[in-house]
């Protein structure tokens, strides 16, 4: 192996195991304020939406190695891919409650 590329390889190891202490955190403390129901219910949900959110930033991050300054082709993928998410799930929940209503 040459120099550079045991430098490489520790870059990304110190970023995996950054990441995995980062995702390991955020998802012990939203099992900790659910376990705990330390807050009321509505400031929970968006307590764990926002570990949430801070989740999938560092698996984008740390995992997938995407920054929202790298690349444009890859920040168009996520953009993409996430509105492609939004329209089936959007789709689904208004197709739901549409034949809640047409049943009720």
């Amino acid at each position: 192996m040459t120099h550079k590329h045991v430098e490489t390889y520790a870059r990304d190891f110190r970023s995996y195991c950054i990441g995995g202490v980062l995702a390991l955190a955020l998802t012990a403390l939203a099992f900790w304020l659910v376990m705990f129901e330390i807050l009321p219910d509505f400031e929970r949900l968006i307590a764990i939406s926002i570990l949430a959110v801070a989740q999938i930033i560092v698996h984008f991050r740390f995992f997938l190695h995407i920054s929202w300054y790298s690349h444009r082709d890859d920040l168009q993928l996520v953009l993409f891919t996430s509105l492609i998410l939004f329209l089936m799930v959007g789709g689904t929940i208004w197709i739901l409650f549409n034949l809640h209503e047409r049943m009720m």
